[in-house]
């Protein structure tokens, strides 16, 4: 039987804590430190585990895994020290604050042999599978409609006021959906213009918690994001998730009632709606529409459970992770030069 993987679990906010449960409760993990850098109220279930100091002291106990979920500007340099001290890396979205940092880790996963995963949750979730399976089977050019605004306010909008210190919404969560953009595409991405707005005095001057990217791509595709974090974000139309093609459109269809700061909202599908564009002689449409329910689908913490699964996997089986290394360097290279675009003003080309 083979023994559970070590892991250092470094920084303990929202996500962190979820990926340290799915350490906890699969059997192929074993827990062995914990740290975070400010006193954190932490469920029971992590409590038993030792606190300690510093990213130092959790690399001294050699550890197999070390699970990076920190702010995005400490990413590069973490993930790379953990590798060269010979610990597999998973690190949450987005790798890095810059291109050549994202491009550093990755360098330095293949120079050391190590794994690396980054947090792409969604590659993990069988509703989006299905979601970016169907708009394939469209055939392109795509033209993508996707945005995630959270209306936030109490403890939420302090969580987002601190990581707009480091990243804005359009990077944060803008790589999650370039990233499906990319999978169904495979095109490359060539241009794009983002524009943005601080919509309160409570960030800085330099700040934006609303903005919005188009992108396009080389095989004529073209996509829209839009993100805002805050109280005054509206819940209207907060969730648009619709790919359109010459043959049709697959659209993600919400729940009614469904609130952008539920975090099962993020990622939970309802159900896709399956439209084609084919006319009969007649001119109206051949097929009505085919609507797919996604019921029974994973919450989030079933979805951290089944990443880190993949993580687990990737490392037993020496998976080849080449691709996805890739991709979340090219991801977060859209979105990088769309934060560049909305502060200079003018388009970027790729």
């Amino acid at each position: 039987m083979t023994a559970p993987l070590k892991v250092f679990v470094m920084g303990l906010g929202q996500m962190g804590r979820s990926h340290a449960l799915a350490y906890h409760t699969d059997p192929g993990f074993e827990i062995v430190g914990l740290a975070n850098r400010s006193p954190v109220d932490l469920p029971e279930a992590l409590r038993a585990y030792p606190m300690l100091a510093d990213f130092e002291a959790g690399l001294a106990l050699k550890p197999d895994l070390v699970s990076i979920n920190t702010y995005t500007d400490s990413h590069a340099d973490l993930a790379i020290r953990a590798m060269e001290a010979g610990a597999h890396v998973f690190v949450e979205k987005p790798l890095a604050g810059t291109v050549e940092d994202a491009q550093r880790v990755v360098d330095a996963a293949k120079r050391t042999g190590r794994k690396l995963v980054v947090g792409y949750i969604l590659r993990h979730h069988p509703s989006w599978v299905e979601f970016i399976a169907r708009a394939r089977a469209l055939g392109g050019p795509y033209v993508f409609r996707m945005n995630l605004n959270q209306q936030s306010a109490g403890q939420a909008w302090e969580i987002h006021k601190r990581l707009m210190r480091t990243t804005s919404p359009v990077v944060d969560c803008g790589v999650h959906y370039l990233d499906v953009m990319l999978q169904i595409t495979d095109a490359a991405p060539v241009e794009v213009r983002g524009m943005g707005l601080r919509l309160s005095d409570e960030i800085a001057e330099t700040q934006v918690n609303y903005g919005h990217l188009q992108v396009l791509f080389a095989d004529g595709s073209l996509g829209w994001y839009e993100a805002g974090w805050g109280p005054m974000i509206s819940e209207t139309a907060f969730f648009v998730k619709d790919v359109m093609s010459p043959r049709g459109s697959v659209s993600i269809v919400m729940d009614e009632g469904a609130k952008s700061a539920d975090i099962d909202t993020h990622t939970k599908t309802a159900r896709l709606r399956i439209h084609h564009a084919g006319l009969g002689a007649d001119g109206l449409f051949e097929r009505q529409d085919e609507m797919v329910s996604m019921a029974g689908e994973p919450g989030h913490q079933a979805l951290c459970d089944a990443e880190q699964r993949f993580v687990l996997d990737a490392i037993h089986e020496d998976r080849d992770l080449t691709r996805h290394m890739d991709d979340a360097v090219r991801s977060l290279a859209v979105v990088l030069a769309a934060d560049r675009s909305m502060r200079e003003g003018k388009a970027v080309r790729l």
